[in-house]
């Protein structure tokens, strides 16, 4: 099975302790872990800072599954989460691939730290989650909440902790059984 996991720097495996922001080792990043526990050919395609763009990348047209988790960075930007929902409503409705084929996670509620000195921010990743929720119950396309994986965050209040990446991917392959 091919799999593709479109998202930002948790998708990626950001690890927030460097004053240059690495990564976490293979063997701590979700993405990295869902390839070891399932044997699947998964590809990151996790970038530091993403937004949700405008269009999708060119995928590969043997893909078997997209995972899409975004949303985080354009609240951090101040979109509202209906201005993200939208965003990620267009972005979603142009991949090219049939909908059995796609998931959508919506991203755990961030928490108050270093980046997020606002409780509203709190609450719009909370109602975000929902809209994700309605978004893919309206496009047809699988969807899980990872706010319900007791994902653990670093000090900034947006990133995954080694231990988050872990209960995310015990979380995902929960998911995908």
């Amino acid at each position: 099975m091919k799999v593709i996991c479109f998202g930002d720097s948790n998708t990626y495996g950001y690890d927030p302790r460097g004053y240059f922001g690495g990564r976490y080792d293979a063997d701590s990043r979700w993405v990295d872990i869902l390839a070891v526990e399932t044997g699947w050919t998964v590809c990151n395609m996790g970038q530091n800072g993403r937004e949700i763009p405008s269009v999708v990348p060119i995928l590969p047209a043997d893909t078997d599954l997209l995972i899409v988790m975004l949303g985080a960075n354009d609240l951090l930007q101040g979109c509202s989460p209906e201005q993200a929902a939208e965003r990620l409503g267009r972005f979603l409705a142009t991949v090219p691939l049939a909908r059995s084929k796609v998931l959508l996670i919506a991203p755990p509620p961030i928490t108050l730290g270093a980046w997020v000195p606002s409780p509203q921010l709190i609450d719009d990743s909370r109602t975000f989650a929902r809209l994700c929720r309605a978004l893919a119950g309206q496009l047809g396309i699988r969807f899980a909440d990872a706010g319900k994986w007791n994902i653990s965050l670093a000090y900034d209040g947006v990133h995954f902790t080694e231990q988050g990446h872990k209960a995310f991917a015990a979380g995902l392959l929960e998911e995908l059984k």
